[in-house]
């Protein structure tokens, strides 16, 4: 099976939402130093780089990570570039083509390198989320840290999404992969209580 990685290098490089837990790894036992083996941890947000929001991260007693539908992260998707500046909004004008399949992931280039943070990069509208929930789409993924810009405190479309029952990635890397369809395999991590989930998300063309 050939497939296309769509996640970035998670090391402790990766840069993450200012103010947020940097990713910071560490060795407990080494083989070169003696060990049998080689044990270690991590430390960092959730919303590291590929990563799923769970509902509580943006809604009062919303579900959490653990709870999130397995089904929505997986099966028939599109990638659609969409031709937007840096800090905008995308509206349902912005979409270039037609909607084929209930997964939608986004390509902007506003957000080209997860080690080198910007705060301009592009985000959804409320009113195309609306639009995409119209066609059936149950997840919409895209190439930036948000689906909201970054000023946004009011998290208008992540709202949205929740509102239409749709899930969300974020942090996805689309720069190498061409518009079209694909399967999308994007699973979450089953984690209590967190607010969202690392995912290793890739393309079957």
């Amino acid at each position: 099976m050939s497939l296309i990685d769509i996640s970035p290098l998670v090391h402790d490089g990766i840069d993450v939402w200012p103010g947020d837990v940097p990713f910071r790894a560490r060795k407990s036992l080494e083989i070169k130093h003696g060990a049998n083996l080689d044990l270690g941890a991590m430390e960092t947000t959730f919303h590291v780089g590929a990563h799923a929001d769970a509902a509580n991260h943006y809604v009062e007693d919303g579900a959490d990570a653990a709870s999130m539908p397995l089904g929505h992260y997986y099966g028939p998707c599109q990638v659609i570039e969409v031709d937007v500046g840096r800090g905008r909004r995308i509206f349902p004008r912005d979409l270039p083509c037609t909607v084929e399949a209930p997964r939608v992931l986004l390509k902007t280039g506003t957000f080209p390198d997860p080690d080198a943070w910007n705060d301009d990069f592009a985000a959804l509208s409320p009113e195309v989320v609306g639009q995409l929930a119209v066609q059936d789409v149950v997840l919409v993924g895209i190439d930036t840290p948000s689906v909201d810009p970054f000023d946004d405190k009011e998290l208008l479309s992540h709202k949205a999404l929740h509102e239409h029952g749709m899930a969300n990635l974020e942090g996805l890397v689309l720069d190498h992969v061409r518009p079209g369809l694909y399967t999308l395999i994007a699973l979450p991590l089953r984690i209590r209580g967190a607010d969202a989930s690392p995912v290793r998300a890739v393309l079957v063309p």
